[in-house]
């Protein structure tokens, strides 16, 4: 096996020829750079594209997101799901500006300041930006080094003072923003986590796993377990206005707005459970109900059956600040859970 000190020189030259042409790969901007790489944690490559120019576009800077009301934040960032991350570049934005002038910062102490820049985000910024030596370790980065390795067992933070040895072992001097950027795009086209290229790698050579013949089994894969939830929600309409309220500021999907309503209790039909829903969230009786439309939506951790009723009140619903009537073309103003934006996909389809 050739010596380990072969697979920096190979993977970098591997990665000058075969990176992908990628919007955030463009440019030197650390706020670029930084916007692209929290979009990036938990996201694929091709769902992040969109949304980067969508953001870009709106806040083309770190001022604009300081400057700029949450609400608005949260709603270019629907659809890419892990709202806290959306609150915290508001919020490290806001600490940028009134700091250090607006501008990231290029070392290790400054960046643990800001809300949100954990290891990751700041291996990240630092070396592809600023080109410093530091390492990134996401799900990529773990199933290279831990094949590399040979390493068993599920890709977990347990093997990170493994992979982090590795890494500094092999780290360059120089171009390490095209070493981090290799390691990761290495896992995301070659060493994958089914059907790894193995024949195309460039640093099979060195990899310990690929020797013994057991690349596909490395890292054990996860066992996923997905939830089933049925839920219920209501349409209430007034005068051409639709009803909205708003989630609590901690918790799942917070801040984001949504229809009044919940998951349908063992023995309920539909019907019962959002009169139930209505009448516990709202403090209102529902006189007649109509099933709209069902969608359905699969989170990370639970797949959701989401059943829309037109529902009609007793009395009137109230506005307060947490609770607001909105025409049909304001619904798409306001950030939501993404099953609720297909409601409102559906509502603006029948206008």
């Amino acid at each position: 096996m050739a010596k380990r000190n072969n697979f920096t020189p190979a993977l970098i030259s591997w990665y000058r020829k075969n990176a992908r042409d990628l919007p955030w790969r463009r440019t030197g901007d650390p706020y670029k750079i930084w916007i692209s790489e929290v979009m990036l944690q938990q996201t694929t490559v091709n769902a992040v594209i969109p949304y980067y120019g969508r953001w870009l576009k709106s806040f083309p800077d770190v001022q604009t997101v300081a400057r700029a009301p949450l609400q608005k934040i949260l709603r270019t960032w629907q659809g890419l799901g892990y709202y806290q991350r959306a609150r915290n570049i508001h919020k490290a934005a806001k600490v940028l500006v009134k700091e250090f002038a607006g501008q990231i910062p290029s070392n290790q102490e400054a960046m643990r300041r800001l809300p949100g820049f954990g290891p990751y985000t700041r291996g990240a910024v630092l070396s592809i930006a600023f080109n410093q030596r530091e390492p990134i370790i996401d799900a990529n980065v773990r199933r290279v080094v831990m094949r590399q390795l040979a390493l068993e067992g599920q890709a977990t933070p347990t093997h990170d003072p493994e992979i982090l040895k590795f890494l500094d072992q092999v780290m360059p001097m120089k171009n390490m923003s095209f070493f981090n950027q290799g390691l990761m795009e290495l896992g995301a086209l070659i060493c994958r986590p089914r059907q790894p290229l193995c024949l195309a790698c460039p640093v099979k050579e060195t990899c310990v796993a690929y020797s013994k013949g057991i690349q596909e089994i490395i890292p054990t894969p996860k066992k996923s377990i997905v939830k089933d939830i049925h839920a219920v929600v209501a349409v209430i309409e007034k005068n051409g206005k639709i009803f909205l309220q708003r989630r609590p500021p901690n918790g799942l999907f917070a801040d984001l707005w949504e229809f009044p309503g919940g998951k349908i209790e063992e023995g309920e039909s539909p019907r019962q459970a959002i009169i139930r829903e209505v009448r516990e969230e709202l403090g209102q009786d529902v006189v007649a109900a109509k099933h709209l439309v069902t969608v359905q939506h699969l989170y990370t951790q639970f797949r959701v059956k989401l059943e829309a009723w037109q529902c009609q009140l007793k009395t009137d619903a109230v506005e307060d600040g947490t609770h607001k009537w909105l025409r049909l073309d304001q619904l798409r103003k306001y950030p939501m859970p993404s099953g609720s934006a297909r409601i409102v996909d559906h509502l603006t389809l029948d206008n």
